[in-house]
């Protein structure tokens, strides 16, 4: 209520110190009246004293002063115009200076927004406010006095119904304004929202945060929706504002016709009083109530936007540590984050994936099995995998290697628990897939790799529940191949700017910071395509070496499945599983691979 109070006030104080400007704009408007008044008068007189007398010349002068009315309105309105102009730019003035002035002062990142979009929209609405308020207070002078001219009698029709109208829209205002603007804030959380998970719907699924995101997105598109339905329900009080103040005078009128004849009302009169009606206080009240229950609400929260002196953190806060905020190269915010056991630390610093709880140590079962595996993107599809089997033990080091559009990435989504198939079954490290033992058992790092704009050492720790010594982040840093970058940034305390980074150095970040998760089975979907190969290599060779951890690559290079202790061969009609040296003796489709590689790496 204050910050309402305080705009009101200094709106006035702008208004009071243009009252030229509002002089003009009155004088103008008096030519707009003159046509009102004209097009009822100037029609029952047309009536009354001539075609209704037989005198065909009269009636045709008071149209033709009609028709000059409406000319001279016409001229009014463009100086009124004019006239709002001078009064609408110095307020853009105004905002734009205090924008750019916040900006310069306090480094405020939203600036650009404000100067490019919110001060355009309050320029705008309030240039559309100024019209039609000012047109509905000088056409109902015109049409009232008007009626008045022609036969008092007629004010008796036309205004208890006009000014009730009135009083219930004034009513409604305050109301419908505060509710318009819980309305527009719900909507724009819920925008910012979805704008924030949309771009991380894989990394959303691959972690099995769809419930929690799913409850908050959940919790935000049910207060749009309360807010929109007591939007509409105030706004059937505008509705019914505008019925009785604009539509129902027009209904008395008729109804009240013989009475005011009776009490000395002619009929041109009469036609006259329904002309002011329909043609000038029921277009004016309609725009009147939809611009100010509409346009009204909206400038004050823009105003109030503009005008104040806070304004949103855009440099977003780390990452809480039950977190589940993350962005993306270009900002935007996802959520990745879930819960795993705590598990011991080998002499450098690494972490080692604790066994399944439900296992015997002296018997692990899998890293990941698959059994009769099928798999088809619809009904009708051919599948993109069929009918695989598969056992990798701890510590296995898989390639997946295949023309595109084979089915790797495919797999590396049932594997993670994205894709379900549609027969056989998933396992990882013994666990069901889908569900959370297997989920907090992998971790999936794909093409497109994921930084917020926290510190490094919170990127870098952000799949950790617990805190992570700074030892043990330089540990894997060091191993990945992050250490020069991260002195290049400043050290693990640096700040990072997600667009400041290339798309291989976002990638450096992403495996390390898998590579510090507790999860034993790394999914390397195309994770190191951006990275050259000293650096690739390093970092396969740094998750391979993981004590009881199992990596799965795609890979891209002939030196990634060389690295790897097994190559499993997909080309969309069957598949190969061996050795690099085996697979070339026994697999044409790999020698086929390997034949395209090699040229390529050679040169």
């Amino acid at each position: 209520m204050t910050s309402a109070t305080g705009l009101s006030a200094r709106g006035l104080r702008f208004l009071l110190a243009r009252r030229r400007v509002l002089l003009r704009l009155a004088v103008w408007s008096v030519l707009e009246t003159g046509q009102t008044f004209l097009i009822g008068y100037g029609t029952a007189r047309a009536l009354d004293e001539g075609f209704l007398r037989g005198r065909a010349d009269v009636g045709l002068v008071w149209l033709a002063v009609t028709g000059l009315g409406v000319l001279l309105g016409a001229f009014g309105t463009a100086r009124v115009y004019a006239a709002v102009a001078d009064l609408v730019e110095p307020l853009r003035d105004r905002l734009v200076e205090r924008v750019v002035s916040r900006g310069v002062r306090s480094g405020d990142t939203g600036s650009l927004s404000g100067l490019t979009q919110q001060v355009e929209i309050a320029r705008d609405t309030f240039a559309g406010l100024v019209m039609v308020s000012r047109s509905f207070v000088f056409t109902s002078a015109g049409a009232l006095a008007g009626l008045f001219a022609l036969a008092p009698p007629l004010l008796l029709v036309v205004g208890p119904p006009l000014a009730l109208g009135m009083a219930l829209f004034a009513a409604t205002l305050r109301p419908l304004a505060r509710r318009q603007e819980a309305f527009l804030v719900a909507d724009e959380a819920l925008a910012g929202d979805l704008g924030t998970v949309c771009p991380g719907l894989r990394d959303i699924t691959a972690t099995g945060a769809e419930a929690q995101i799913a409850a908050g997105t959940g919790e935000r598109v049910e207060a749009e929706l309360r807010a929109a339905r007591a939007l509409a329900h105030w706004g059937v009080l505008r509705v019914a504002s505008l019925t009785i103040g604009g539509q129902l005078p027009i209904v008395l009128l008729l109804a009240a016709a013989p009475w005011l004849l009776a009490q000395g009302v002619s009929t041109g009169a009469l036609v006259g009083a329904l002309a002011y009606v329909t043609q000038s206080l029921l277009p004016a009240l309609r725009n009147l109530i939809h611009g100010l229950g509409t346009s009204g609400s909206r400038l004050t929260v823009v105003l109030r936007r503009l005008a104040g002196g806070d304004t949103a953190d855009d440099h977003a806060a780390p990452p809480s540590p039950a977190g589940r905020r993350q962005e993306a190269p270009g900002g935007e915010a996802v959520a990745v984050r879930t819960a795993s056991p705590r598990p011991a630390h080998d002499g450098r610093g690494v972490p080692v994936p604790r066994p399944p709880r439900n296992q015997a140590t002296a018997e692990p079962p899998p890293a990941v099995s698959l059994a009769s595996v099928t798999f088809a993107y619809g009904p009708a599809s051919a599948p993109v995998v069929h009918d695989l089997d598969l056992v990798l033990p701890p510590g296995a080091h898989l390639a997946v290697v295949g023309p595109s559009g084979t089915g790797k990435s495919t797999l590396t989504a049932l594997v993670a628990g994205l894709l379900t198939p549609s027969n056989g079954t998933v396992r990882v490290c013994g666990h069901p897939v889908p569900g959370p033992e297997a989920q907090a058992a992998r971790v999936l790092i794909p093409q497109e790799a994921y930084v917020f704009g926290g510190t490094l050492a919170e990127n870098l720790a952000y799949l950790r529940e617990d805190p992570v010594p700074e030892e043990e982040l330089l540990a894997a840093a060091e191993a990945v191949g992050l250490a020069p970058l991260a002195d290049r940034l400043g050290g693990l305390g640096a700040r990072v700017d997600p667009t400041a980074l290339s798309a291989g150095e976002r990638q450096l970040v992403a495996l390390t910071r898998a590579y510090l998760s507790y999860a034993p089975l790394a999914l390397l979907d195309e994770a190191t395509c951006h990275l050259d190969p000293e650096t690739e290599a390093r970092a396969e060779r740094a998750f391979a070496a993981r004590p009881g951890g199992t990596l799965v690559v795609v890979a891209h290079r002939i030196s990634s499945a060389r690295r790897a202790g097994r190559v499993l061969v997909m080309d969309g009609r069957s598949t190969a599983y061996g050795g690099h040296e085996e697979l070339l003796r026994s697999s044409a489709p790999y020698r086929d691979l390997v034949g395209s590689w090699t040229p390529a790496l050679a040169r």
